[in-house]
């Protein structure tokens, strides 16, 4: 309990004895079993979700999350290593919600899934606080997504514009460059704030993306929080929650905020984890039914605040289990976001960078915020990419023969040109502007103000 907390409760005691008013009573359990990753007090008053503290033999104290209940026994989960932990251990409920530290002094920092620095800058020393609950926007409050939003990569911006307040997903196995594509967004992004959560990292690639891939200039006005794999579930899952609830912070204080998010698929194994250790029966493959809401119930809180106000535009990195897209993380996640970017392991491979496979990827924001012609040109370059690709093999083995199918000439005419409109060094900015142009000229042959399909 904070110094402020303890204050606060001093002054309610006092104020009740004056009164003549009943003392507040604090329950308190003691522990009575560890099954796996599940502790169980008995004696303990708390609710699902409420904070907890053991206290063990060695002076220590373990922080514990309510999970679940088993008859008169409470189901915890440590935040912590559980070693030390005896039977008879008390287990005391802590009153109140998680602060969350917010403001301009956070920018730069790394914490951790509890929130508490990760850097060695010393404490935090914020002006603000917020917490983990928030309470939902109403969708009819929120304003609609009517701005595009330069994220330096042409590709993206070019094909798959995003609209100030969308919530994109970036799906690819492993080793494809979905980090990579994530630090260019946040080095080359307009926004006033970017919230990065490392979630189930490896501890080795949280320090590589933040000195390498994110860099000085995106640190500047990011706020990182690690979670990495070896974190407990509960710690991870409060990453997450963590992420998004500083992100909602400067979003409400009117600020543009970019929400980068490695990644949802760990979120949802650590949901997973936590669900079947406290009993619940498993679903589409090993993933209990909670798990898949949970996962809209956090996607949600990104997005436009009221007209006039803030914005979290969110990209979510979805980790597909052997490149399949019909992975059910993948398959849920994919119907909650305003888009999604495939990155392509055959075009990794060959050096192609990067490698957004065209024919899987959308953006369902871009009919609003893209003009007719914009939208005939990226069908076009679709098109043209699509019918090459179904022909490849032929033309590889020179059985191709020009003049015998027109689109198809103009596909292999525009391949090359084509492929290097999309390739892009990851150290190389190019403007939303700048890169519609490029378009318009590279279609220019095949597109024009008229024409139609």
């Amino acid at each position: 309990m904070s110094f402020p907390q303890v204050a606060r409760h001093l002054q309610t005691l006092q104020h009740r004895l004056q009164a003549g008013g009943p003392l507040p009573l604090v329950y308190s359990g003691s522990l009575v079993r560890v099954r796996g990753l599940i502790l169980e007090a008995q004696g303990l008053e708390a609710s699902l979700g409420e904070r907890c503290r053991i206290s063990t033999e060695q002076n220590r104290s373990i922080d514990a999350e309510v999970v679940g209940f088993n008859g008169d026994h409470v189901q915890l989960m440590a935040l912590g290593e559980v070693q030390g932990l005896t039977p008879g251990s008390r287990v005391h409920p802590v009153p109140g919600d998680i602060r969350i530290p917010v403001g301009p002094e956070l920018l730069g920092r790394v914490l951790d899934g509890n929130g508490r620095p990760l850097d060695g800058d010393g404490a935090l020393l914020a002006s603000s606080y917020t917490t983990l609950s928030t309470k939902p926007i109403n969708p009819l409050g929120r304003a609609l997504v009517r701005q595009p939003l330069d994220v330096g990569v042409r590709a993206i911006n070019a094909l798959f514009t995003v609209g100030r307040g969308a919530r994109m997903g970036l799906f690819a196995g492993s080793g494809v460059g979905k980090s990579v594509l994530l630090g260019m967004m946040a080095r080359n992004t307009n926004a006033d704030v970017i919230i990065v959560g490392l979630i189930g990292e490896r501890g080795r690639e949280v320090k590589e993306f933040i000195e390498d891939i994110l860099g000085v200039e995106g640190r500047e006005r990011a706020v990182v929080v690690a979670a990495p794999a070896d974190a407990p579930a509960l710690t991870r899952i409060r990453g997450a929650r963590l992420a998004t609830a500083m992100a909602e912070y400067y979003r409400d204080q009117g600020k543009n905020v970019l929400l980068l998010m490695d990644s949802v698929t760990r979120y949802a194994l650590a949901l997973r984890e936590v669900a079947l250790a406290a009993g619940e029966p498993p679903a589409a493959r090993g993933f209990p039914p909670s798990v898949f809401a949970k996962l809209p119930a956090l996607v949600e809180r990104a997005g436009n605040g009221p007209e006039g106000g803030g914005s979290i535009t969110a990209f979510y990195t979805v980790l597909m289990e052997g490149d399949d897209q019909q992975d059910p993380v993948a398959d849920n996640v994919r119907a909650i976001l305003d888009g999604h970017i495939v990155l392509s392991r055959r075009l990794a491979e060959q050096g192609h960078f990067p490698a957004i496979d065209l024919q899987a990827s959308i953006s369902r924001v871009m009919p609003a915020i893209a003009s007719p012609i914009e939208l005939r040109r990226m069908q076009k370059l679709k098109e043209m990419q699509s019918r090459y690709a179904s022909q490849q093999d032929l033309i590889a083995v020179g059985a191709y023969t020009p003049g015998a199918d027109l689109q198809l000439d103009q596909a292999v005419q525009a391949h090359e040109s084509i492929r290097q409109f999309l390739q892009q060094g990851m150290h190389e900015a190019v403007g939303l502007t700048q890169s519609r142009q490029q378009l318009a000229d590279l279609m220019s042959p095949y597109v024009t103000q008229t024409s139609s399909f």
